[in-house]
C-alpha cells in the first residue's frame, strides 16, 4: 500500500514539476538540453526525497509505541544547544510554554515495577519529582507529569502577585553544572494559580467520569488529585508582608484543596528575612498556625494533604536539632520530610503506631533542601560566584546530602524524607535514597538536560536497585545506616 502511494505521489510530482520542451524554443539551440538535464535531475531528487519521507512514514507506522516514544525523548536533545544560546529566563519561558501546549514528548512506557512506591496513601509510579521553581504558576502541570515524573511541585506561590527581584537574576555556570538565581518569588499570585488548578481539576474529574465505564473497579492507579501523578503546592510569603503566617494560611485556604501535599518554603535566600522563620520558636509557631488552618477545612476520607517544611542546606547542627525537635514534639509530626538529601527508613521497620499516620493521615514533613548561599569548589573560582543568590545544581549535592543524613539521624528514621539538591543521574538519586530519602527531586539538571534526562535517570535508578539486590525503592531507603 505504502509503495503504491509512493509511486503515485512521485509520478504526480514529476508531472507537476516537468517543463515541456517547447517552452524553451525561443532560447538558443544550446540552452534547451542543459535546462532539460537540470530539470530531470530536480524531478528525480524531489521524487527520491518524497519517496524517502513516505517510506519512513510507513516504517514508523509499524514501530511499536515504546520504541517511538524513546525516539521522541532522544530527539529532544537536539534542541538543547538552541536553548543554551538564549537568555536563561527566555529559555525557561519557552520551555514552560512548550510543556503547557503539549510540545514536550509524552512518556508512554510504563515505569519499572521496582520504582513504584506508596507515600501518604498515594501511589507513585516512580520516586523522581520536579522541584518547585520550574512551573511557578501551575501553567504546565499536565505536560510536566506527562514527561514521566512521579510528582511535580508548583510554586512558590504568594498571596499577591509580585515581579520578584530586578533582572538579570539567573546565571548559568555551565562547566560546574550549576545555576545561581535570585528571582525572589516572582509569580501570578494564589488567585490566578487557584483558577488554573481549579480548571485542571474539573477537566480531570470529567475525564475520570467518562472513563469509569471502561475501567475496572479493581484497577490500581498511580496518582492523586492531579490525575496520573502527584501534585505538590509550594507556598511562599510576599516580600513586603509583615505577617508571614497569614500569607501561608491564605495559601492553605485557597490551594490546599488541589494539592496532594503542601510545602511551607521558609528557606529561599532571595526573600529578606525568610530564613529567620527556620528558628525553633518562629518555626513552631508558624507550623502550628498553618496546621490549624489546614485542619479546620473539611476533608474527605483521604484526609488533609501532608504539610512539608522546606529547609536550607546552610543550617548548623544546632539549627537542625531545633527543627527536628519541632517536628518530633509536634503531635502531628509523624509523617514525611522532604530534604535535598534526606533519609527515610522502610515503612515495615516503623512501629505500627507510626505507619497509619504516614499512609492514612499525613501531617507535617520536610523537604531538604533549598539552594545554598555558599560557593563550594569549583564554583568559588567562577567569576559568577560573586553574584548574589542561591546556588543549585551539582555543587550542591554533597552539602544537601550531608544535611539529609543529619536530619535522618536526628529524627531516628521515623520521618519519611524527600531528597533534593544536585541530582543529575540515576546513581546520584540512588545515593540520596540510600541516605534516607523516600522521594527525590531535581530541577537544575532538567534545565540543562531537557526531557531526555527523565527516562535516563529512571532507567539508571532501576539498574542500581537490581545491581544491589533491592526489589523496590522502599527496600533501599536508608540502606547506608543498616
Amino acid at each position: 500500500m505504502a509503495a503504491r502511494c509512493c509511486r503515485k505521489l512521485v509520478k504526480d510530482v514529476l508531472l507537476v514539476h516537468s517543463t515541456p520542451i517547447h517552452r524553451f524554443r525561443h532560447f538558443s539551440s544550446s540552452a534547451p538540453p542543459k535546462l532539460a538535464h537540470s530539470s530531470n535531475k530536480g524531478r528525480l531528487l524531489t521524487g527520491a526525497a518524497i519517496g524517502l519521507v513516505i517510506a519512513g512514514g510507513a516504517y514508523v507506522s509499524t514501530v511499536d509505541e515504546a520504541t517511538f516514544c524513546g525516539w521522541l525523548f532522544s530527539a529532544s536533545k537536539l534542541v538543547n544547544p538552541f536553548f543554551a544560546l538564549l537568555d536563561p529566563e527566555v529559555a525557561h519561558r519557552i520551555g514552560l510554554s512548550a510543556a503547557a501546549h503539549g510540545w514536550f514528548p509524552r512518556e508512554k512506557r510504563p515505569d519499572a515495577s521496582s520504582l513504584g512506591l506508596e507515600v501518604w496513601g498515594r501511589k507513585f509510579s516512580n520516586p523522581l519529582g520536579l522541584a518547585a521553581g520550574f512551573d511557578k504558576n501551575a501553567e504546565a502541570v499536565d505536560g510536566l507529569l506527562g514527561l514521566g515524573f512521579g510528582f511535580v511541585e508548583i510554586g512558590s506561590v504568594t498571596p499577591i502577585p509580585q515581579e520578584g527581584n530586578p533582572k538579570p537574576r539567573i546565571f548559568r555556570l555551565r562547566e560546574e553544572g550549576a545555576v545561581i538565581n535570585r528571582c525572589g518569588f516572582n509569580g501570578d499570585g494564589i488567585v490566578a494559580v487557584a483558577k488554573r488548578l481549579g480548571a485542571q481539576h474539573g477537566k480531570r474529574k470529567s475525564d475520570e467520569t467518562s472513563s469509569t465505564s471502561t475501567s475496572s473497579n479493581d484497577e490500581v492507579k498511580n496518582g492523586g488529585k492531579s490525575g496520573p501523578g502527584i501534585l505538590g503546592v509550594n507556598l511562599g510569603k510576599n516580600k513586603t508582608s509583615e505577617d508571614a503566617a497569614a500569607d501561608y494560611v491564605q495559601g492553605v485556604h485557597t490551594l490546599a484543596q488541589y494539592a496532594d501535599y503542601l510545602v511551607i518554603n521558609v528557606s529561599s535566600p532571595n526573600t529578606p528575612g525568610l530564613r529567620k522563620l527556620q528558628g525553633r520558636k518562629l518555626l513552631k509557631d508558624l507550623v502550628s498556625k498553618v496546621q490549624a488552618a489546614r485542619n479546620e477545612m473539611q476533608w474527605g476520607d483521604e484526609g488533609p494533604p501532608p504539610l512539608l517544611v522546606k529547609i536550607a542546606p546552610d543550617l548548623s547542627k544546632e539549627d537542625l536539632e531545633d527543627i527536628a525537635a519541632v517536628e518530633i514534639r509536634s503531635k502531628e509530626a509523624k509523617n514525611i520530610l522532604i530534604l535535598s538529601t534526606q533519609e527515610r527508613r522502610k515503612l515495615k521497620k516503623m512501629s505500627p503506631k507510626v505507619i497509619p499516620c504516614i499512609t492514612k493521615n499525613p501531617r507535617n514533613h520536610k523537604i531538604i533542601s533549598n539552594t545554598t548561599i555558599s560557593r563550594p569548589d569549583p564554583v568559588s573560582r567562577n567569576p559568577l560566584a560573586a553574584e548574589t543568590g542561591g546556588l543549585s545544581g551539582k555543587p550542591l549535592f554533597d552539602l544537601s546530602t550531608n544535611v539529609l543524613k543529619e536530619m535522618y539521624i536526628l529524627t531516628k528514621g521515623k520521618i519519611p524524607l524527600i531528597g533534593c539538591g544536585g541530582i543529575s543521574s540515576g546513581e546520584e538519586a540512588y545515593k540520596k535514597i540510600r541516605a534516607g530519602a523516600t522521594l527525590v527531586q531535581l530541577y537544575t539538571a532538567f534545565a540543562y538536560g531537557g526531557p531526555a534526562l527523565i527516562p535516563q535517570i529512571k532507567a539508571e535508578l532501576a539498574e542500581c536497585l537490581e545491581r544491589d539486590g533491592f526489589k523496590s525503592i522502599l527496600d533501599a531507603v536508608g540502606a547506608d545506616f543498616r
